[in-house]
């Protein structure tokens, strides 16, 4: 694996083309032979050659010989039915987060309250210096509604403050330790964007809702620039090991009990370990009004260089549907099947909204939209419309992601207003958080609505993709999977598939997570393979469009370049 120091180069595109003429300056440095190439490239989709030199493509052609490119030293990869493909890119993702989890007490790779129990017990146990026991990535349903308790994590560590975030990272599981250093009582009221869970006596349980987590998640200590920036190259490698070249960080600022990851990214690159191209999104401060743009501008300018641009702002409008703080537009149903008193939180105000949303787009900004119930997605759709009717069409690409639930008048709303539709497809699949939290407190129609992949692409809207880790894997291919089959990676084909109507094609999924992302972006020079595009490429093992669809997540990552330098390569590539 070569991870030299050496920066992936951002310089502009130069006039390439498939001519002889064009492809002067010598044979190539590296060229792929003995295709298949699925180019992304809607007038060629496909290829079995394609030659590089320095960072760009300056040649595709039928096959390696046509191209004359190969040199003494022309490094040469026969794929010999090895599918090369565009570089992935993950339009929603927070890698310094992810990758310092992954040195905490993680929790992700297991999904019961035994599991969670074994897990936490030896890892308070091999750190008995550590003043918090911090990580996260449990599951939701591995505890009755959703609600683990303090002290389930006091009889494992009765000594130390325990705080750890759910997979989701929606709500945090404090323990007595952590909630009194907090000074959480009975007395102790919910906060605006945020719920404490409480006990029969109206107690804290240990579990908080939303803007209720920072509450403790402020009193933890704050990992230093060191340890975000190893948790930064740590979570590099994972993500070009699944072939993702580029991405957009979801959140950089300083969140609710979440660290700045911008610090990180500033240390990586000044020290040439960057490799990824990264697009930052500026955490917009819901507590905050317009005074914080001019800061934001000049974030943005203080950031941007090189392989990192800060040219995206994120805007949480509502939580999620598990916890009921997604923004529906109607009453979620209570376990009887009665409407309720709650509809979710929409943590920004929607005229203030349009505001906010109108001055940003005019300052340049793309907005990054978390946007989950049907309610919270409106809200966004009219925010880029009332940006749109003052500004003109601008071209910021505004994008909505997660989309669990999209009321069918809002679909077509997409490509009109040239807002992106960011999908997570590993979400829509049949699994307990699904079947047990959600689906039976949204009701039959609204659940219906969910993740509606299919009628987006025949709207005809721009669609990207992300996977939200830490929330869930970062792995495109089991993203497609899901994408095409509506059914976890696990599950065999008889297995009912969710909402089948809205399954999309292999193509068009794939298409997502490559142009589609790296036109969100604003990646042009990226997303599909042609001459004078940079060469961020990835070989899998096979090619995936060749198979049953049951089998797509199979597919492995082989060697991952991003500008015509190799960042990753598996063992047996």
């Amino acid at each position: 694996m070569d991870l030299s120091n050496t920066p992936v180069s951002t310089e502009n595109a130069p006039d390439a083309g498939t001519s002889p003429a064009s492809r002067g300056g010598g044979p190539a440095d590296l060229v792929f032979r003995s295709g298949p190439v699925h180019t992304v490239d809607p007038a060629r989709s496909r290829a079995s050659a394609v030659a590089v030199r320095g960072d760009r493509i300056i040649a595709v052609g039928p096959d390696a010989e046509d191209l004359d490119l190969i040199g003494p030293a022309t490094e040469v990869v026969d794929l010999r039915g090895k599918l090369l493909i565009p570089g992935f890119q993950d339009a929603h993702v927070h890698p310094v987060g992810g990758g310092l989890e992954l040195a905490q007490c993680d929790l992700s790779a297991a999904d019961t309250a035994d599991a969670y129990r074994e897990l936490i017990g030896a890892y308070a146990a091999a750190h008995p210096d550590a003043p918090w026991i911090t990580g996260g990535g449990w599951s939701l349903e591995a505890f009755p509604g959703g609600m683990p308790t303090r002290e389930f994590l006091d009889a494992l560590v009765p000594d130390r403050p325990v705080y750890l975030v759910n997979r989701d990272h929606h709500g945090g599981w404090a323990n007595s330790r952590a909630l009194e250093r907090a000074g959480l009582t009975a007395a102790t009221p919910d906060p605006a964007d945020g719920r404490i869970e409480r006990d029969a006596d109206g107690r804290p349980s240990g579990m908080l809702q939303e803007g209720a987590m920072r509450l403790v998640a402020d009193l933890v200590p704050e990992p230093s620039v060191a340890e975000r920036t190893a948790g930064l190259l740590r979570a590099q490698r994972l993500l070009h090991s699944y072939g993702v070249t580029a991405w957009q960080d979801a959140m950089l600022g300083r969140g609710p009990g979440v660290a700045d990851a911008a610090p990180a990214y500033e240390a990586a690159r000044e020290a040439g370990t960057l490799t990824a191209r990264v697009r930052g999104a500026l955490w917009w401060d819901r507590a905050r009004g317009t005074e914080q743009i001019p800061e934001l501008v000049a974030r943005r300018a203080e950031l941007t260089g090189g392989l990192l641009q800060a040219t995206s702002i994120k805007i949480m409008q509502d939580g999620i549907a598990e916890n009921h703080t997604a923004a529906m537009l109607s009453p979620y149903l209570t376990a009887c099947g009665c409407a309720s008193d709650n509809s979710g939180i929409s943590f920004i105000d929607p005229e203030e909204l349009r505001t906010f949303v109108t001055l940003l787009d005019a300052e340049g900004f793309q907005v990054h939209f978390h946007a989950l119930g049907d309610r919270a997605v409106r809200e966004a759709l009219d925010a880029v419309e009332a940006a749109r009717r003052v500004n003109g069409h601008r071209d910021t690409r505004p994008h909505l992601a997660h989309l669990q639930v999209v009321h069918p008048e809002d679909i077509a709303r997409f490509r009109r207003l040239g807002a992106t539709a960011n999908i997570q497809a590993l979400w829509a699949a049949h699994e307990p958080q699904m079947d047990e939290l959600t689906i039976p407190f949204l009701g039959a129609q609204r659940a219906s609505w969910q993740y509606p992949f299919g009628d987006l692409l025949r709207s005809g809207a721009t669609m990207a993709a992300g996977s939200d880790w830490p929330v869930s894997s970062p792995d495109p291919l089991a993203a497609l999977h899901v994408a095409v089959n509506r059914r976890v990676p696990e599950d065999p084909p008889s297995a009912p598939a969710f909402l089948p109507e809205q399954r999309i094609d292999l193509g068009a999924a794939l298409a997502a997570y490559t142009a589609g992302s790296a036109y969100v972006n604003h990646l042009d020079e990226t997303g599909t393979i042609q001459p004078g595009k940079l060469a961020d490429l990835v070989v899998l093992d096979r090619d995936p469009f060749d198979g049953p669809t049951d089998a797509i997540a199979t597919t492995r990552v082989l060697q991952t370049f991003v500008g015509g330098r190799r960042v990753h390569a598996a063992d047996d590539a």
